[in-house]
């Protein structure tokens, strides 16, 4: 559970300031694990057909490709804006509220010519008081089991308290190399205080500030010195799909987090707004090296309550924007609602790729839901992304995920598909020649030619004669000649009408697409 200082830094995008010569580089996307890796998927709720497509999930840990460092400590000392800091961005919610996160994130950061990645976690209460701070201890406790190092943050402006006690205690007996922060040591009087620190036992102290940036330098060199051993870095593969979880409140997101990794990776509770925090995962599925994103749920701008869910609710569409495909998850029990839509539009207007995720399918029987029937309404639903991949989930028992997986790589390699420019250009002036654009007065719309732009999202050039006469209705039939000829299921076009002195953006992202 995370906190900052008082008073806590505002939360913004923009990068938190550096000491002059401190030196970091930032890298967003989590490296994938190493290959050969042995698959620590041995559930044995996992489906035969999981398994049979070396369907591996693993988390940066010791033996990987990059030394995990693990941030722990109780509530409320600072551990994510000391997170936040080693980063060098605002990847961590933060808050004075205790509890405020309560997953683990992942970041990666460069000291030295060394990269680490960091681990963020919740407060730690060794003896909790309910099921929700049970389940934090437990993320707890697995990343510190994961970690090489760990970073155990204390609050020296209170002092020791029965929790930094108690954690003491627990990291001794883990055997693992601690670096004890003392944070909020912004003046000379709480440099002394830190001294108190002593008596836990667990070596010299580095007294820090993450608010004030302070200090920094002198617990990462603390860090670099407790790696217990070398480790070797790999390079990042180029080709790396990342996958966004997104959906309303309570939906099961967090458990198809977990059913795709076969761990507890993210808490799960019947409350909703359990997951607040953006979870990088990387893992592998076969040959595609991925990161998964698990995001808080979205609710329409008026429902948002300001504070941490406004925050968690800004990293879920940052998520979103940082992704190449969404898994937008819809409940069974209740479906298309209108916060689905909501939601599939915030990943259409983004322009990324999108598979429908039916989750809870395990209660169909019950609900008397037929697969076809729901199709085909959820296709009626979604008029403005017709083309996007349904499947049908279970997160509870774990059933289905290949074939939700499997969607996700068939959209990813449209998305990342490149046409020849003949192939393209026969194909759009044949749709042009069987179909003539309407006249507008005595003007006529002049199709001259067509490019490919780019990938990720696929993007197109059409150069006309005037921008003005190229009607919605014509660039979706356009659209659809495109689909028809190449697929990019899942995957809005972006396209562009460019005239000789003006040009308009379209790609509707409609079009007559099977499911």
């Amino acid at each position: 559970m995370k906190s900052s200082q008082n008073p806590s830094p505002p939360v913004s995008p923009s990068p938190l300031p550096r000491e002059r010569g401190t030196k970091r580089h930032l890298g967003d996307t989590p490296r994938p694990p190493s290959e050969g890796a042995k698959p620590p998927l041995n559930s044995p709720n996992l489906s035969p057909a999981a398994r049979s497509k070396h369907f591996t999930a693993t988390l940066p840990a010791p033996g990987g490709a990059l030394p995990v460092v693990a941030i722990v400590g109780r509530p409320n000392v600072g551990k994510s804006s000391l997170f936040n800091r080693l980063l060098g961005q605002r990847r961590a919610i933060v808050a004075d509220l205790p509890g405020t996160t309560r997953d683990r994130v992942t970041g990666e950061a460069t000291w030295g010519g060394r990269t680490l990645t960091m681990v963020d976690t919740g407060g730690l209460v060794v003896e909790p008081d309910s099921s929700l701070w049970a389940q934090v201890k437990l993320q707890v406790e697995a990343a510190m089991a994961e970690a090489d190092v760990i970073i155990f943050v204390t609050d020296a402006a209170q002092g020791i308290m029965p929790g930094d006690l108690q954690i003491a205690d627990l990291l001794r007996r883990s055997g693992k190399p601690v670096v004890l922060a003392a944070n909020k040591v912004d003046n000379p009087r709480r440099d002394l205080l830190a001294l108190e620190l002593y008596e836990l036992g667990l070596g010299d102290p580095v007294p820090v500030s993450a608010y004030h940036n302070l200090g920094i330098d002198d617990l990462v060199a603390s860090v670099l010195a407790a790696l217990p051993r070398p480790f070797m870095e790999v390079e990042a593969a180029k080709d790396i799909l990342h996958l966004a979880i997104v959906g309303r409140t309570n939906v099961g997101k967090s458990m198809l987090l977990n059913a795709i990794l076969g761990e507890e990776r993210a808490i799960v509770n019947e409350m909703p707004g359990t997951t607040r925090d953006a979870l990088d995962t990387p893992f592998r599925y076969g040959d595609q090296a991925m990161v998964l994103i698990d995001t808080a749920g979205i609710r329409r701008r008026g429902h948002i309550q300001p504070g941490v869910e406004q925050f968690s609710v800004l990293r879920a569409l940052d998520a979103v924007r940082r992704c190449d495909v969404a898994l937008v998850v819809l409940d069974a029990s209740e479906l298309a609602t209108a916060q689905d839509l909501h939601v599939a539009g915030v990943v259409v207007e983004s322009f990324k790729g999108m598979v429908v995720v039916v989750n809870k399918w395990d209660m169909a029987p019950e609900l008397e839901l037929d697969a076809a029937e729901v199709r085909q309404s959820l296709l009626e639903r979604l008029k403005f992304m017709p083309h996007a991949p349904i499947r049908f989930a279970s997160a509870l028992r774990r059933e289905g995920i290949s074939e939700v997986l499997d969607a996700c790589m068939d959209v990813y390699r449209d998305r990342m598909r490149w046409i020849p420019h003949g192939h393209l250009q026969k194909v759009v002036m044949e749709a042009a020649s069987r179909h003539l654009p309407p006249k507008q007065g005595s003007r006529v719309l002049r199709i001259r030619g067509v490019r490919q732009e780019g990938v990720n999202p696929p993007s197109f050039t059409f150069f006309i004669n005037n921008p003005d006469l190229a009607h919605f209705s014509y660039q979706r039939y356009l659209e659809n000649a495109l689909r028809r000829a190449f697929g990019f299921r899942g995957s809005r076009l972006r396209m562009e009408f460019r005239g000789r002195q003006a040009s308009r953006v379209g790609g509707q992202g409609r079009g007559k697409g099977l499911t």
